[in-house]
């Protein structure tokens, strides 16, 4: 019944793709279902009280139908697929600058590096009080980027104010094709042989911004990589093979995906022989890394290529195809599950939706290492969990998480998520320092702090990162005037809380600091200074070389 609703939907909006379904389901029964569809939308077109849309009658029918399936498998309007097609395309037309909106007014994050903003001068922290000519305080956020953005060529004029000037200042600015980065950041841990590359999704543009930063890497001495897919929540299948590709020997199989339809079956085969094939390598994970982050991960430990080191992640295993509707809008369905090369598919159950949102069914193991005797150590952690737990519905079904080996031959599960081979919980701090953050205090508070001494601050490090990451710190009066912004904010301020998360408060802002003075890569550099899986990763080397037999 699923299938005759989903494809009667489809038919009633204009979709001819009955060289697809022919094959599955009878003309007769699509035919009949096709009737009932086109009966209720003429019918309350014509008689219900008021006036119909039908355009989002039907928008909500297929919505309902592709509802009746997985999580996965979306309609997605005209206008939220231009975003989708700007994310995946890694490109937009604009003037390359990230923003946010504080008390009204709209402050650069960030200009985008090489776009037309940093080329004319534009800084972190300037703030738009104008744009071409019209005031911009108090503009709603959603309009910034209308403003802003439009066709290659043309020109907005832009006036800022900047801290230390006493007047504002214009740029006329000429808009060009800005790129959407995947790759987030780059950088070596200072002190060591030691890379860093944050993958942030897959989009069309990922694997060439990764030889980049592999090849930039290089020429600073790197010699070992934490690739991290941390929140990575995955994108162009192609883009995580041609990933995995670089560090895999030739004829080894990357991932397979099997369908209903033979037509959907593909299998990648890895072509080998590239610089980086021999570089060792650990990859982050954590829930938040799903579908080709963790084509990607599940590819490097089932090969024994490197080690997977954080949480588990997400567990999505399905691979969906997108179908053009005609007016703009498309459908994303279904159409084949995809495998690891052990023959792992992770995908989680999935038919109970709310479950599957909730993350149930991933394994959420105990810190320590699983590199080699996974399967004695998490049957003990079931059994003890399952012993403990007076639910039955709570209870670990360890049969349901099939066994497969390694290309060296050690034991790891499918259908919860990549189980990375070491576990390192994730940084956690107070509900109060939760609250700050969701409240976006910090960089709030960056800001204020940025718009008396960034002149200075500017001219002390800009050319010194070093000496920045070094030796500069938070003293107690920042801390205090932190302190006074929050009270201003109607926070209760909790000091003992603050004295748990005091190393947290003074690294979240010196990184927006860093942010301020150069870019996103220095925000993320400062911050890895203390991310407790990225430490625990960097003194794993010895046994990620161990596995994949590199000296």
């Amino acid at each position: 019944m699923r299938k005759v609703f989903l494809f009667g939907t489809i038919i009633v909006v204009g979709i001819l793709i009955g060289v697809y379904i022919q094959p599955l389901i009878s003309s007769d029964n699509i035919y009949n279902q096709v009737r009932k569809l086109e009966l209720v939308l003429n019918t309350a077109s014509k008689n219900y009280v008021e006036e119909v849309d039908t355009q989002k009658m039907v928008e909500a029918a297929i919505k309902g139908m592709l509802g009746e399936l997985d999580v996965h498998s979306v309609y997605i309007s005209a206008e939220e697929q231009k975003k989708v097609d700007e994310d995946f395309k890694g490109s937009f037309d604009g003037i390359g600058v990230q923003f946010d909106v504080l008390n009204d007014t709209i402050v650069i994050v960030s200009p985008i590096p090489g776009g037309p903003s940093e080329k004319l001068g534009v800084l972190s922290g300037d703030k738009i009080i104008k744009i071409d000519g019209i005031n911009a305080v108090g503009m709603d956020r959603n309009e910034v980027p209308k403003k802003l953005r439009g066709l290659k060529g043309t020109f907005v004029k832009i006036d800022v104010m900047r801290s230390g000037e006493k007047n504002l200042i214009p740029f006329d600015i000429e808009r060009d094709k800005i790129p959407l980065n995947t790759v987030d950041a780059s950088f070596m841990i200072e002190g060591t042989d030691i890379g860093i590359i944050t993958v942030n999704r897959f989009a069309q543009t990922t694997h060439d911004e990764m030889m980049d930063s592999l090849n930039v890497l290089k020429s600073l001495g790197m010699k070992r990589l934490i690739l991290d897919l941390r929140n990575n929540p995955g994108g162009l299948l192609n883009q995580a093979y041609m990933m995995a590709d670089e560090f895999s020997k030739a004829g080894d199989t990357i991932v397979y995906t099997k369908g209903r339809k033979a037509t959907f079956d593909e299998v990648y085969i890895s072509r080998g022989g590239y610089e980086f094939s021999k570089l060792p390598l650990i990859v982050l994970v954590n829930a938040g890394s799903a579908s080709a982050s963790e084509i990607v991960s599940g590819a490097i430990q089932d090969l024994d290529r490197g080690l997977i080191v954080g949480e588990t992640s997400f567990g999505k295993g399905l691979v969906q195809r997108p179908y053009e509707v005609g007016d703009g809008s498309v459908f994303r369905l279904t159409i084949a599950k995809y495998f690891t090369p052990s023959g792992r598919c992770i995908q989680r159950p999935y038919h109970d939706k709310d479950k599957y949102r909730h993350l149930e069914g991933r394994l959420n193991l105990e810190e320590g290492s699983y590199i080699y005797d996974a399967y004695t150590k998490i049957t003990d952690q079931v059994k003890r969990i399952n012993d403990t737990t007076k639910k039955e519905a709570d209870k670990i079904d360890l049969s349901s998480l099939p066994l497969y080996k390694t290309r060296n031959g050690r034991t790891v599960f499918g259908g919860g998520g990549v189980t990375p081979d070491y576990i390192v919980d994730q940084d956690t701090i107070t509900r109060f320092g939760a609250e700050l953050r969701k409240k976006n205090l910090f960089f709030e508070f960056t800001n204020l702090y940025f718009s008396g001494k960034g002149k200075d601050l500017r001219a002390k490090y800009q050319h010194n990162y070093s000496d920045f990451m070094k030796n500069y710190s938070l003293n107690d009066n920042a801390m205090k005037e932190f302190k006074e912004l929050a009270i201003t904010k109607g926070i209760t301020w909790d000091d003992k809380a603050y004295k748990i998360d005091e190393d947290f408060f003074k690294t979240y802002i010196k990184a927006y600091i860093a942010q301020s003075i150069w870019n996103r890569s220095k925000f993320m550099q400062v911050f890895y200074s203390m991310d407790k899986q990225v430490l625990k990763a960097s003194e794993l080397f010895p046994e990620a070389q161990k596995i994949a037999k590199i000296k």
